[in-house]
């Protein structure tokens, strides 16, 4: 963990802590249903990690897409890693839904219309999701 990321002070946030990650959402995420995984010690790229820890991550980014799928019932689930801004490694998950605000696009979490949730829905869907990774 290195005291200066942001992103490593983020795991206070977690809703859950997979094998080598941990998981994000919130009120003000872009599209409902959408996590955010972060690896769990300071790293940057894919490549900086062992073959160990990249089959792990890789397991937690299946746990979490499965997850997503069987509780939201998306047509489609896209990932994004970037780390432009926050540079420490992580994976956005952005379900997709029909009618959806950026259907045939991609996903601008700028221009996204907030909130995304009913009264209700982010609160039920952190709960599904803890026993759906756990």
């Amino acid at each position: 963990m290195s005291a200066d990321c942001q992103v490593c002070r983020s795991k206070s946030a977690a809703i859950a802590q997979l094998g080598a990650s941990w998981v994000l959402i919130g009120p003000d995420d872009p599209v409902r249903g959408y996590v955010c995984l972060v690896f769990g010690r300071h790293a940057i790229e894919l490549h900086d990690l062992t073959d160990a820890e990249g089959a792990a991550l890789m397991t937690d980014i299946r746990k979490v897409s499965g997850a997503i799928a069987r509780i939201m019932n998306p047509v489609k689930m896209n990932y994004e890693v970037h780390g432009n801004t926050a540079p420490h490694l992580h994976v956005h998950f952005f379900p997709r839904y029909r009618g959806d605000q950026f259907e045939g696009g991609p996903i601008d979490p700028r221009v996204a219309k907030r909130p995304v949730y009913a009264a209700g829905e982010l609160a039920s869907f952190r709960e599904r999701l803890k026993i759906e990774v756990a």
